[in-house]
């Protein structure tokens, strides 16, 4: 399976997610199929973690008159064993997928791990998923996270959800719609009834609640693709549909863009991230560097403290974590188990990331990495001493840091580790 490069042919791209005709996991990856995705790359990415037993066709179709695309789920294999979030997760992990594909249907299996505990008083570990364990909805979920990855999408938001109303019939008897795990995954989201019928699916709520990180209206955006898909109903005046808006955000077009990370290297390109932020006024200040290490160790791209004064005069801290979109409930959940916080906030930002590389010389008969960005044209723009490298040294041969930071510098130039040079 491939994707596109950061910086390459689509450098920013969000997707808006139109589900005000509710969702569920076919008829998102039936919108994201019509919008470009290649069917055959994304059979690929559910064959990793399915091999010979699931395969995906697509077909386009009328709903209430609109053309949309079918993707269907056909099961090559009888047997669909209900399974356990470990299990599920163990297949997903143990897959050869891309690390993007990944880390979004693992976060979508545990929202919906974690909604589906909170309705049946259990663990998370402990639920057993019936119709989602199910191979097709695997499918589905894992066919979703690798479209996504294959269209170059680098933010989702989505539309309110319709839920739908009246009753189903599920694995554990006939359910009030909307069924109980949907309207766990509602917390916090904005949504309507919608009309008759379960309109929203345990699988389609946990995609959108794990890949959106807003819900919004469509965001200005210089639209380069549009997607319709299909559910299996065509109910009559209503269409059964999903769609995908796929773009560049208005403010900052694509071409734009792409002239930017070109000027500066920057084969990391433009990123479009997070900022979880959360004031803590009442936090022992001793556990503050664990926290920071375990926000990093657990992915995130920086995290730091400012101090402020909060009302009345009393000194706190802001806590702030940089991370990518796909990694925000992770991150929350772990700042609400780490801080004192009663809440967090957040807002996107775009980083321009600089290419970059690594050196090492040698100092005092030890190894010091050196951290190097590179301009437009390869030369060196910062050449820095790996801290830890060196108080490391220092520590080992008796000087001071700041003596052993000096001499990686000098040694650094003397290999042509310098600004304004091109790495050798």
């Amino acid at each position: 399976m491939t994707s596109p490069a950061p910086g390459s042919a689509v450098p920013h791209r969000h997707l808006w997610v139109d589900a005000s005709a509710g969702v569920a996991g076919d008829m998102l990856l039936g919108a994201l199929v019509d919008a470009g995705a290649p069917l055959a790359e994304v059979q690929g990415a559910v064959d990793a973690v399915l091999p010979d037993t699931v395969r995906l066709t697509a077909q386009e179709v009328r709903r209430a008159g609109l053309r949309a695309t079918r993707v269907a789920v056909e099961v090559t294999q009888p047997d669909q064993p209900s399974r356990t979030w470990a299990d599920i997760r163990e297949l997903v992990s143990e897959a050869d997928l891309p690390a993007a594909v990944a880390a979004r249907a693992l976060e979508a299996f545990r929202v919906l791990a974690e909604a589906e505990s909170r309705t049946h008083g259990i663990a998370p570990a402990d639920v057993h998923f019936h119709e989602v364990g199910a191979w097709d909805s695997i499918a589905d979920v894992v066919g979703t996270c690798a479209a996504v990855t294959l269209l170059g999408v680098e933010r989702v938001t989505a539309s309110p959800v319709a839920l739908g109303s009246g009753r189903t019939a599920t694995a554990h008897g006939e359910l009030p719609v909307p069924v109980p795990a949907v309207l766990e995954l509602a917390k916090g989201w904005s949504v309507t009834a919608g009309g008759e019928g379960e309109l929203a699916t345990p699988t389609g709520m946990a995609l959108v609640r794990s890949l959106a990180t807003a819900c919004e209206p469509l965001p200005p955006l210089e639209v380069g693709a549009v997607g319709v898909g299909a559910g299996g109903r065509d109910i009559p005046g209503r269409a059964n549909v999903v769609r995908a808006v796929i773009g560049a955000p208005a403010e900052r077009p694509a071409d734009v863009a792409a002239d930017v990370a070109a000027d500066v290297a920057g084969v990391d390109g433009l990123q479009d991230l997070l900022v979880l932020e959360a004031n803590v006024d009442d936090l022992d200040p001793r556990v503050w560097p664990e926290v920071l290490a375990s926000l990093m160790s657990a992915g995130a791209a920086d995290a730091w403290l400012t101090p402020i004064l909060m009302k009345k005069g009393r000194p706190a801290h802001t806590l702030s974590v940089l991370c990518r979109p796909v990694d925000r409930r992770r991150m929350c959940d772990l700042v609400l188990s780490a801080t004192t916080t009663f809440g967090i906030r957040e807002h996107p930002v775009i980083r321009l990331a600089l290419q970059r590389d690594w050196r090492s010389v040698t100092v005092h008969g030890h190894p010091v990495r050196v951290k190097v960005s590179l301009s437009a044209d390869g030369t060196v723009r910062h050449a820095t001493p790996e801290f830890e490298d060196a108080a490391a040294v220092a520590r080992e041969v008796g000087l001071p840091v700041r003596q052993v930071l000096d001499d990686v510098a000098a040694e650094a130039r003397s290999a042509g580790i310098a600004v304004g040079s091109r790495l050798p």
